[in-house]
């Protein structure tokens, strides 16, 4: 099963930054940890904090520090090696402002989830997606939660590519 990782941020665009990372393990656990924002980050935009629920006064209260998760990510990722985003280039983006300011070279690679998934995947991705959801009262927009979702819905479109007919 591969890992998944998933960015909340404090919004979109030029100046946002990593507010939550969360890690689906393969072996189904899931965990997050929020980030402490620095001084010179300040861009925030409401309609994200309206999506997360996460305001800034809670991740200076209760984030942790930039080094503390760049730390936590490395000793998470470093022997699998590899980890995986539905949203490479905005999660890549934050991972590197993490990484960068935490003084720290991340000993993983990010890729593209997309690259682990079949046409058949890709066909029934968001479906399978929208019924995990309901089906299971998944809180979305928060990132450990969304990385498990990420897992489920590989995990039930890759069962379905297998035991799907064959098109011969």
């Amino acid at each position: 099963m591969p890992v998944l990782l998933d960015i909340e941020a404090s919004g979109f665009g030029r100046g946002s930054y990593p507010i939550e990372v969360g890690l689906a393990r393969a072996d189904g656990s899931y965990c997050s940890f929020l980030v402490q924002p620095l001084s010179e980050w300040t861009h925030w935009d409401p309609k994200a904090e309206l999506l997360h629920g996460i305001s800034r006064d809670r991740l200076v209260r209760e984030g942790h520090a930039i080094i503390e998760v760049a730390r936590w990510l490395n000793d998470e990722l470093t022997e699998i090696g590899v980890a995986y985003s539905d949203s490479w280039g905005y999660d890549n983006t934050w991972l590197s402002l993490l990484f960068h300011h935490a003084g720290m070279l991340p000993r993983f690679r990010l890729e593209a989830l997309r690259r682990l998934l079949d046409e058949y995947q890709l066909s029934v991705w968001t479906v399978t997606k929208e019924a995990l959801i309901r089906d299971n009262a998944i809180q979305r927009h928060r990132a450990g939660d969304d990385a498990h979702l990420l897992q489920l819905t590989y995990q039930h479109t890759l069962d379905a590519s297998r035991h799907r007919p064959s098109s011969e």
